[in-house]
């Protein structure tokens, strides 16, 4: 089988090694199609810590490779793999709980950019014929859009600030108009406000000196009801979800895991609650039905698939400050 592991900033090697061997109850999956995105891009350039050698790539589907111990996931079955698992248990060793407890894909482990892997059965998600393996690579973004939405608690046609206009922040405005609510989407940068627009969003903000009178002007004068911060759009103020909110509103701390300073002064004096949210398997059912369902909208987004031998280009060209970023979604196909 073909791996692709980073082994120093900017150096991707490609390497035939042997398959796997079999394990007991695991999964045996060939990995058919890879999301590559500015996470990735991060990582192979070296401004982004990770462990190296490192095989990259967090969102990836395959196919059951063969028959094995797991009845209800026979040869053939199109699955999700997770993004992130658990780690091994440790039995009776002492923890002293300051280092996570899982493993994140691409990341602080091994990711899917191989052909073969074997998987816990809890690790994977069946993909019903009615989600693509295109939308099935952005179910962990829905997944943990439905994550931040829950937080929220908002009621019907309550106004909601989204501030960052990342693939998490548009999916997720979708998802609150789906749920009926009233989201306003903030972000420094104009060309992303407009391609937002494209995917329905119609409250769109300047994060600019005059953002609280705007969003007074449209909530009535009363602030919005709740705010989400995406923690990866550091181009945007951290304060801002605090500064547009009510009173005692909930306030959402979203991300993948990124370092955050965050001044806690505001939501003292305002009395909010504040919630982190970040990467889970937990949703991923729920996500599945989300995008069948069509509370998310993919059609303005294009899904530029290419070869495996296309990696390298994609990981050096990608440039998270373009609003091409954002409208590109970037697969690998591996078969």
């Amino acid at each position: 089988m073909y791996e692709w592991k980073l082994t120093a900033p900017e150096k991707l090697e490609r390497t035939e090694t042997e398959n796997p061997a079999r394990a007991e109850g695991k999964v045996r999956v060939r990995v058919t199609k890879v999301f590559l995105n500015g996470t990735d891009a991060a990582i192979y350039r070296g401004t982004l810590d990770a462990p190296r050698p490192l095989i990259p790539g967090r969102y990836a589907v395959g196919l059951v490779a063969e028959d094995g111990s797991v009845s209800y996931l026979p040869k053939g079955t199109r699955v999700l793999l997770h993004s992130v698992t658990a780690l091994p248990d440790s039995g009776t060793k002492t923890k002293n709980f300051a280092e996570d407890e899982f493993r994140l894909r691409g990341r602080t482990a091994d990711g899917y950019l191989r052909d073969l892997v074997n998987l816990d059965p809890e690790d994977v998600t069946a993909l019903p014929d009615s989600v693509s393996d295109e939308k099935a690579l952005l179910l962990h973004h829905v997944a943990l859009a439905k994550s931040a939405a829950d937080k929220l608690g908002v009621k019907k046609g309550q106004h909601v600030a989204v501030v960052g206009a990342n693939l998490l922040g548009l999916l997720l405005c979708q998802l609150l108009i789906y749920q009926q609510a009233a989201p306003i989407l903030i972000d420094a940068d104009p060309e992303r406000l407009e391609f937002a627009r494209s995917c329905g969003i119609y409250y769109t903000m300047a994060a600019d000196e005059n953002l609280l009178e705007n969003v007074a002007n449209v909530t009535g004068g009363r602030l919005v009801s709740g705010a989400v911060y995406m923690a990866s759009t550091r181009r945007n103020d951290p304060t801002i979800p605090f500064t547009v909110c009510a009173q005692d509103a909930n306030v959402v701390l979203c991300g993948f895991g990124e370092n955050l300073t965050v001044d806690f002064a505001l939501p003292f004096r305002k009395q909010l609650s504040v919630y982190c949210v970040t990467h889970r398997a937990d949703n991923l059912e729920a996500a599945i039905n989300l995008a069948v369902s069509g509370a998310t909208d993919f059609s303005a987004f294009h899904f530029c698939t290419e070869k495996a031998d296309a990696v390298e280009s994609i990981l050096a060209s990608y440039s998270a400050l373009s609003v091409e970023s954002l409208k590109n979604i970037h697969v690998v196909s591996l078969v």
